[in-house]
This record gives structure tokens, C-alpha cells and sequence, in this order.
């Protein structure tokens, strides 16, 4: 009787945001992972160990939302949707 449920009246549907997702995780991986070398260097373990850890998460979250832009890739039949792709 109307619109789709979701749609907004003053546009088309929003977009994935993986490329952004995977930027921020990279930047997350590299901010985190110099801090723990800096505070590993500078001798504060526990610090180091959870900025370590940090690091490691957002390196785990880049490689998921890698592999979620190969199977867009896949199931879109090699479409496009940004520079990086």
C-alpha cells in the first residue's frame, strides 16, 4: 500500500559501510598495536598487554570484514562499489 517497510521517503536505501568498517580496523590494528609496542618499550606490561590485545581484535575484525566483502564480490558477480574493491 505504500513505501517498502525501512525505505526512506527522500532516497535510496543505505549502503554497506565495509570499506569504511575495514579502514577503521586497520587504523584501529595499527593505533593499538604501536601503543602496545610503545608501552612495552617503555616497560608497563599490563597496559601493553591489553593494547596487545586490542590489536589483535581489530585485526580479527578486518580479516572477518575482508572475507564479507569477497562473498558480496561473489554473490554480486564481481560488482563494484567503491575504489577499493
Amino acid at each position: 500500500m505504500g513505501r517498502p517497510r525501512g525505505d526512506l521517503p527522500f532516497g535510496p536505501p543505505a549502503h554497506s559501510a565495509l570499506n569504511l568498517r575495514l579502514a577503521l580496523a586497520l587504523f584501529g590494528f595499527v593505533v593499538a598495536g604501536g601503543a602496545a609496542v610503545a608501552a612495552f618499550l617503555l616497560g608497563r606490561v599490563l597496559p601493553g598487554v591489553v593494547l596487545a590485545a586490542v590489536a589483535a581484535v581489530a585485526l580479527a575484525n578486518a580479516g572477518w570484514v575482508q572475507h564479507r566483502r569477497r562473498q558480496r564480490s561473489r554473490a554480486e558477480h564481481g560488482k563494484r562499489h567503491s575504489l577499493f574493491e
